[in-house]
């Protein structure tokens, strides 16, 4: 075995996780009068089954408050990027703007994130 070899059985070894991160691809907000929101929000995440998928969303105020999470249950292996919904979401007095960040079981947050500004 040549060094080449060894390097790159070395990756696959010590690199297992290649999905990367999760990225919040699109939101899309609609607000009633009484600050309670549905947020409908598009994920993508190379899934690997069970071990390594995209497990949720969340929504965060600009000081780092989580407002509310979505659930993700399962792997979507063959549907990506996905979208899903939050609905009945309470929106602080004062909040004008909300973060949207999603998550995977192996790196957890640290994909992209997608700012909104709340009408």
């Amino acid at each position: 075995m040549n060094s080449r070899d060894l390097l790159l059985v070395f990756t696959i070894l010590y690199f297992p996780a290649f999905a990367g991160e999760a990225d919040v691809l699109d939101v899309a907000v609609s607000c009633s009068s009484d600050s309670t929101c549905r947020f409908d929000v598009t994920v993508r995440h190379e899934d690997e089954g069970w071990k390594h998928y995209a497990n949720k969303w969340d929504i965060v105020s600009p000081e780092g408050e989580i407002l509310a999470t979505r659930k993700l249950l399962h792997p979507h292996d063959d549907e990506q990027p996905f979208t899903r919904s939050l609905g009945d979401v309470r929106i602080p007095s004062g909040v004008s703007e909300v973060i949207v960040r999603a998550h995977d079981l192996v790196h957890g947050y640290g994909g992209k994130e997608y700012r909104v500004k709340l009408h």
